[in-house]
């Protein structure tokens, strides 16, 4: 039984967050300091360690959804833009962080690419599903107390 979809999804991708960075298994770029995450947002982002804590979004979206791509990603993680006079409107996320993300998940062993019947994309690898579920339990052990 996994234990991914009974913690609270906040606390899960916060606790996830901070392994991923101290375990080293995502690093930021260079460029990661100076981009907003997608059209639809004014400016870049408040916390310095964003890249971590959208990595572990990233990674438990794709537990979540499984074979999914970087454009459903991008949708998943966009949102509206205030637009003046004139209506809001959705856009997309950066599909270029989404993809760097995937790239390093998947160089670090989380997930990886496969392809179930006319649906192909990125799903979690063993190793992948054992680190969330350790996290998850953790959590699910430290609510119970």
């Amino acid at each position: 039984m996994t234990y991914i979809h009974t913690v609270d999804p906040q606390m899960l991708v916060q606790k996830a967050a901070e392994e991923l960075k101290k375990q080293k298994l995502v690093q930021p770029t260079d460029w990661s300091q100076f981009v907003k995450t997608g059209h639809h947002q004014a400016r870049r982002p408040d916390q310095d360690d964003w890249w971590f804590h959208r990595s572990a979004a990233v990674l438990r979206s794709v537990a979540k959804l499984g074979p999914i791509g970087t454009q459903k990603l991008r949708t998943k993680f966009g949102g509206r833009k205030r637009r003046g006079h004139k209506p809001e409107r959705f856009y997309k996320a950066s599909g270029s962080i989404i993809r760097v993300i995937l790239q390093q998940l998947e160089t670090s062993g989380l997930i990886k690419s496969a392809q179930k019947g006319v649906h192909k994309g990125r799903i979690l690898t063993p190793k992948g599903m054992s680190f969330l579920d350790k996290i998850a339990i953790g959590i699910a052990k430290q609510q119970k107390e």
